[in-house]
């Protein structure tokens, strides 16, 4: 067996905490392990603890969400302006793809329901038409909701009709991602394991998706157990991204993307435990957003790590992106994560004048070109409107890249020992390795990563006293070929802090692949993420 550069004593652990957990790894697994590098973050978080000391209180001691940090953060070096370097030939063409016009915003389908234009019956037909042509292809759908979905645009239509219309999501179609139970569903997760899993009761997102009076026409495609940045699913299947169907979607809201992106619904549910959300929107030209933790209620949804899952909308639009937040946050007693807090209020027409943006330093050797091309035309844009750019320092961004695929790995497999030691070959291959590989981890890893993600959060509040937003490129390169897992280079620092953020669609390749730019708020502060990432799309659009 090959160790390719793992020193033995971290595979002899592997070992040994897997047979204490009743896991039987075969030798095949171990080496697939090793060629994949899902021991990398496991050497990457030794090398860390044998040069840092953390005297921090763990985190889950601090109550981060219910009011910051104990003490105030220590200050930051004060940053330095950032120029955007001249392009030297252009690679990529500004602007996403024009999926709205194509194919219609929430927001403008909306007001054609309220003002009684157009029939939700109608509209949730032709949804469910467009799903028999075209998902064949695409597989974006695990589910079809054909019946319950017509039987719920016929009651909004009734509704309406008689004068009691709910709000701009009244009618309209949309999808949920299939971790999220759904009453009288199967729930998979993406998953043969859970495949038989008839759900009797409806998640949080679900229940006020329906309050709010939306057509749920099906549920969609994911990797498996959410733990892939791809669409790679050994049990169902990849999903092909409708800009160019010989590339992938990125994950784990696979279908999500697809669908909306296919012009199938209008508004989609997705989950974020380092990109998920984000990963698809950028590679299929969509905004995604990832609010902050505790805002949206979990409850309801397949865990894959406890303190870093996130659940969140994706659309065409940013506006079509706020009006879904707007009808899934609220606090929720069922999920001990939720936070009371005030709802998000975004004042469209408050320019960014002023606002201050860190744009990560030396992104250029984290990403492709074209990546970077996509994301400074996205920040000029930020700049034409005002904005002023600062540059963030990098060594911190890697840690916090390093210490979320920790706390990932460890949540993951805990959530997971009872399958992996009863029903390990259920598991597909690419998950069942990622998640097996977090046995590498060291007994106290969990204290130690709770204690570094105080004192790097503590950093990061001192930079964010001196700029409000924090942009990096959403993904380091264009979407990789179909089945093929991308990257969280970018995407992952932000779960483990837990603060908002957002991609945009920015750029498109010679091939109509689209790339994206990230916007990171301050926690609960969605409003000013939403607005700079309206700013963005708002100019591009006059290109």
């Amino acid at each position: 067996m090959t160790q390719a550069g793992v020193p033995p004593e971290i595979i002899e652990r592997l070992r040994v905490n897997l047979k204490l957990a009743r896991i039987n790894i075969s030798e095949p697994d171990l080496q697939g392990m090793i060629d994949k590098g899902f021991l990398g973050p496991v050497l990457a978080f030794e090398n860390f603890v044998l040069e840092n000391t953390a005297p921090d209180l763990p985190d889950y001691l601090k109550g981060w969400a219910d009011g910051g940090t104990e003490a105030a953060p220590a200050a930051a070096e004060p940053l330095q302006r950032f120029e955007i370097p001249k392009s030297e030939g252009a690679k990529v063409t500004p602007g996403g793809p024009d999926w709205a016009k194509k194919y219609g915003t929430l927001v403008g389908i909306a007001a054609k329901i309220q003002a009684k234009e157009v029939s939700p019956v109608e509209l949730t037909r032709e949804a469910l038409d467009r799903i028999a042509r075209q998902d064949p292809e695409l597989n974006a759908f695990q589910l079809v909701l054909t019946e319950r979905a017509l039987q719920a645009a016929r009651q909004a239509e009734q509704e309406i009709q008689a004068g009691n219309y709910r709000g701009p999501l009244h009618g309209v179609p949309v999808a949920v991602k299939d971790l999220l139970a759904m009453k009288g569903t199967i729930t998979t997760a993406g998953s043969k394991i859970q495949a038989g899993n008839l759900t009797d009761y409806d998640g949080t997102g679900v229940t006020r998706l329906q309050d709010a009076g939306a057509v749920i026409v099906g549920k969609t495609r994911m990797s498996e157990f959410a733990y892939s940045p791809g669409s790679n699913n050994a049990h169902y299947g990849p999903t092909r991204n409708p800009a160019n169907p010989a590339f992938d979607t990125g994950g784990s809201s696979s279908g999500s993307a697809a669908s909306l992106a296919a012009g199938l619904v209008y508004g989609a549910l997705g989950t974020d435990t380092g990109g998920s959300i984000r990963i698809p929107s950028a590679q299929c030209g969509l905004v995604g957003l990832k609010p902050t933790f505790g805002r949206l209620s979990l409850y309801g949804a397949t865990t894959l790590s406890w303190s870093l899952d996130h659940l969140g909308p994706m659309a065409r639009t940013v506006q079509d992106a706020a009006l879904l937040l707007s009808a899934l946050e609220g606090y929720d007693p069922r999920d001990i994560r939720s936070r009371q807090v005030a709802p998000v209020a975004v004042d469209w027409h408050k320019d960014v004048k002023g606002l201050r943006v860190g744009v990560l330093a030396e992104a250029e050797f984290l990403a492709t070109t074209e990546a970077i091309e996509a994301w400074q035309i996205g920040l000029a844009e930020l700049q034409k409107a005002g904005a002023e750019l600062y540059e963030v320092p990098v060594a911190d961004f890697d840690l916090l890249r390093s210490l979320n695929g920790a706390l990932l790995g460890i949540e993951a497999s805990t959530f997971h020992q009872p399958n992996l030691s009863s029903r390990l070959d259920d598991f597909g291959e690419f998950p069942r390795q990622r998640i097996l590989a977090a046995y590498a981890y060291s007994p106290n890893a969990f204290v130690l990563v709770q204690q570094a993600r105080q004192a790097i959060r503590q950093r990061f509040e001192a930079i964010f006293r001196q700029i409000d937003l924090l942009s990096t490129p959403t993904m380091p390169a264009k979407a990789p070929p179909l089945g093929t897992p991308a990257s969280v280079t970018f995407t992952g620092p932000f779960n483990f802090l837990g603060w908002p953020t957002v991609s945009v669609p920015v750029g498109r390749t010679a091939e109509g692949l689209p790339l994206g730019l990230q916007l990171v708020g301050k926690a609960w502060d969605e409003a000013t993420v939403l607005r700079a990432a309206y700013a963005i799309e708002t100019g591009l659009k006059a290109w």
